[in-house]
């Protein structure tokens, strides 16, 4: 491939990996809160025993496997980014 086209590639892929590092960042922040909530309304479940609180930390508990799943589509998007810049860094070597 021409080197032009390379690090063209080379520049996109980083600004893409970027982006989603800093996603990453903002998406474990976020998480890290929804966990912090659903424990919260699992303890609330565990006092009360109420029909409510227990479908409250059903739900809770449910963002947070939505979360998680969210958390690791991005990670392995990361890993592809970072396998095609290697690939790349390789051709232009």
């Amino acid at each position: 491939m021409l080197r032009f086209v390379v690090e063209r590639s080379l520049r996109d892929v980083g600004r893409r990996l970027r982006k989603a590092r800093e996603e990453l960042a903002i998406l474990d922040e976020q998480l890290q809160v929804f966990r912090e909530a659903a424990d919260d309304t699992r303890i609330r479940f565990l006092v009360s025993e109420t029909p409510e609180t227990a479908r409250e930390a059903l739900v809770a508990g449910r963002h947070v496997d939505a979360m998680a799943g969210a958390r690791e589509a991005l990670l392995a998007t990361i890993r592809e980014l970072e396998g095609r810049q290697d690939e790349l860094l390789d051709e232009l070597a």
